[in-house]
C-alpha cells in the first residue's frame, strides 16, 4: 500500500522517538529501514535474551513485533503526535533460533484515532530468514 506521511519528517520524528525507547535500546535492537507505512528492526541474537531451550525469548520477539508495527504507524502521524498500543496478537510460528532477528511492521489501515498493523519477526541464520511469528496489532495516536 501507498501512504503519504502526514508529517514530512516523519522520519527524523520516529528516529528521534525510537531514541528514547530505552526498552529497546537495552535489548540492543537498532531501528532499520522506514518509510510511509512501514518499518524494520534488527536485533543480533545474545546469550542473555534466550529462554531455557537456547532459543530468543518469545518476549524478545513479541516487543520486536510490536514496536515494529507501531513505528510503522507513527510514520503517518502528524506533527505531535505520539503512540500507544492498544491491543497486540502475536503467533508463534517457529522457535526464534538464529544469529540475529529482524522484525518488519506494516500499517493496514492509518485511521485519526487508530490505525491497525500486522508484523513479521524473522529469524537469520547465514543470511536466510525463517519467519517465526506473525502479529497484529491496534495503535492508538495520542495529541498534546
Amino acid at each position: 500500500m501507498g501512504f503519504t506521511p502526514r508529517n514530512p519528517d516523519y522520519e527524523a520524528v520516529a528516529r528521534q522517538s525510537y531514541a528514547r525507547q530505552t526498552f529497546m535500546l537495552h535489548l540492543g535492537a537498532q531501528l532499520g529501514e522506514i518509510a510511509p507505512g512501514r518499518a524494520e528492526l534488527h536485533l543480533k541474537a545474545r546469550q542473555e535474551l534466550t529462554q531455557q531451550n537456547g532459543f530468543l525469548h518469545g518476549g524478545v520477539v513479541a516487543a520486536l513485533a510490536d514496536v515494529a508495527g507501531g513505528y510503522a504507524a507513527f510514520t503517518l502521524f502528524e506533527a505531535g503526535a505520539d503512540i500507544l498500543t492498544v491491543e497486540i496478537k502475536i503467533n508463534f510460528l517457529a522457535p526464534a533460533a538464529g544469529e540475529a532477528l529482524i522484525a518488519r511492521g506494516e500499517v493496514i489501515k492509518s485511521g485519526r484515532t487508530l490505525s491497525i498493523v500486522r508484523s513479521e519477526v524473522f529469524a537469520v541464520n547465514d543470511g536466510a530468514e525463517t519467519l517465526c511469528a506473525a502479529g497484529l496489532g491496534s495503535l492508538m495516536t495520542r495529541r498534546p
